[in-house]
């Protein structure tokens, strides 16, 4: 486990929660290029299955991987977002010593975590002068897988998402700046989707909208919808259609890492 500040923004230790970190899974002896994994969960926890499992998957197919743990409720937004521009920043910032190559960076999120994911995608910066060397970096990801993705957080979202991330009264002006679909442009990175179409807790209309707008602007994606399937699959190994996901995943992150 690995702080990602000595000091983390806003945190509070009194709340119970660690203090964000990522968790390494290296590749030994290689350089390659990296993912950072955010589980699911509502932006209320963090799912297990979405977490080590996936990053031992990404190391093998050839991809170091980091498996970020998160502020999520009472925390409310940006401490998530924080913490994950953090960890792309920090992860660019010791490329070297992990063996990584700085400029193939990517996150991956599930759920809430895809939100997550997005929205990091669709907000950041080319790194900030404000802070330590760190804070020098870009924390812009070079690409992005998005697992039954919360995208929008206003009509055809995930309510508790909307709830635990911006609070129960949260204002128009907000649940709009978090519907990313809204806000994706030609410098928001590439993108691998995937939902199932009957997914009853995110509509599968989120990676739909996603899509779409990324295909708008110009942007690589690939997007995979499965007819059948509930949330919160992760591998989705119990499910014969719908675990060839890593394997499609696998063959877009290759091409899009060369």
């Amino acid at each position: 486990m690995i702080k990602l500040w000595e000091n983390a923004p806003i945190y509070d230790a009194s709340i119970g929660q660690t203090e964000p970190n990522i968790t390494p899974y290296l590749l030994e002896n290689t350089v390659a290029p990296c993912v950072i994994v955010c589980p699911g969960g509502g932006y209320a926890m963090k799912a297990d299955h979405e977490g080590g499992p996936i990053a031992q998957w990404l190391n093998s197919i050839g991809f170091h991987a980091f498996v970020l743990d998160y502020r999520v409720a009472p925390y409310r937004e940006p401490a998530p977002q924080l913490d994950l521009r953090r960890a792309v920043r920090y992860v660019r910032h010791y490329a070297e010593k992990y063996g990584i190559i700085k400029e193939k960076v990517g996150v991956l999120g599930f759920s809430a975590g895809g939100h997550l994911a997005a929205s990091v995608s669709v907000y950041n910066d080319l790194g900030r002068n404000d802070g330590d060397e760190i804070d020098k970096e870009s924390c812009r990801p070079d690409f992005s897988v998005l697992c039954y993705p919360v995208i929008d957080m206003q009509t055809f979202g995930h309510v508790g998402s909307a709830e635990n991330l911006l609070g129960e009264n949260a204002s128009d002006e907000m649940l709009e700046k978090y519907s990313l679909w809204k806000h994706v442009t030609k410098d928001t990175p590439p993108a691998f989707l995937w939902h199932t179409c009957d997914d009853d807790c995110v509509p599968v209309r989120n990676s739909f909208e996603y899509a779409k707008a990324l295909n708008q602007n110009g942007v690589n994606c690939s997007v995979h919808v499965y007819p059948h399937g509930p949330h919160g699959l992760g591998l989705a190994e119990q499910y014969e259609d719908v675990s060839t996901w890593p394997k499609l995943c696998e063959m877009w992150l290759k091409y899009i890492t060369k």
